[in-house]
């Protein structure tokens, strides 16, 4: 037979979602990685929950569905969780072409 292929050690990719070291505090965590808040998470992302942790998840952008809150402190409530619209944008009712309230879907417009 061939010769024995040499045993590369030490190659292996890291897992994705290891945490930073702490000697690493630029790092900023990317799309469904872990976090506790907010600025763990790269620009154009929040903490938000997912199940029962909290993942880095995209800022909602213009046309994108929102969730609107009527109580302070609903939002801790959900299992999952959307982030607030993008800067400039503000969660409100969609209009539609028909009954006043055929739709009760709430989306990212333009203030």
């Amino acid at each position: 037979h061939g010769g024995a292929e040499p045993e590369e050690t030490g190659t292996e990719a890291l897992p994705r979602r290891t945490p930073a070291p702490a000697w690493l505090p630029t790092a900023k965590g990317e799309e469904g990685d872990f976090c506790l808040r907010s600025s763990d998470c790269a620009a154009g992302l929040c903490c938000a929950r997912h199940f029962w942790s909290k993942i880095c998840k995209p800022v909602l952008r213009e046309g994108q569905v929102c969730t609107r809150h009527r109580r302070k402190g609903a939002h801790g409530l959900e299992i999952f969780q959307r982030c607030q619209c993008a800067e400039g944008l503000a969660c409100r009712l969609q209009r539609e072409h028909g009954p006043a309230d055929a739709s009760r879907l709430h989306t990212c417009q333009r203030h």
